[in-house]
């Protein structure tokens, strides 16, 4: 994917699309509970996954490099590119003139892209490779 073909996270859209009734109990993922019938209040997902409009975006996953960081084919990113990159960031990068999702590793002031899946490591140097953003949040689409 063209690192043009970002899709935008925009405010434009009316309140009433963007939000999401939230129960008022967790739910667990283990045994059952009660939980209750009601909702506590309305969700503006917007508001609670992006911090930066202008510099927030939506990819798709495509591969299963990013297994192991919880990424898998079709899942929506949450990718903010005003966030600084850590080491151990999952991070969106051009490399070769593509995007890709890899984790950041910096060890001794050298960076390096890493799979999680353990297929590989490219390194990030010059004008080959820059990171392009931060992944925040994965939305899981369940296939």
């Amino acid at each position: 994917m063209h690192p043009a073909a970002a899709v935008p996270l925009a405010r434009a859209a009316p309140p009433h699309v963007r939000r999401v009734a939230m129960a008022a109990s967790r739910v667990a993922c283990g045994f059952p509970s009660p939980a209750d019938d009601y909702a506590e209040r309305a969700v503006d997902l917007h508001r609670l996954l992006v911090r930066n409009d202008p510099a927030t975006f939506l990819l798709r996953a495509e591969g299963a490099s990013m297994r192991g960081a919880g990424i898998h084919e079709g899942d929506l990113l949450v990718v903010d590119r005003s966030v600084e990159a850590a080491d151990g960031a999952v991070v969106v990068a051009v490399l070769d003139g593509g995007l890709t999702v890899k984790r950041l590793r910096i060890e001794h002031g050298r960076r390096s892209l890493e799979a999680d899946a353990a297929t590989g490591r490219a390194r990030l140097s010059g004008g080959e490779a820059h990171v392009w953003g931060v992944v925040r949040y994965v939305i899981h689409v369940p296939s």
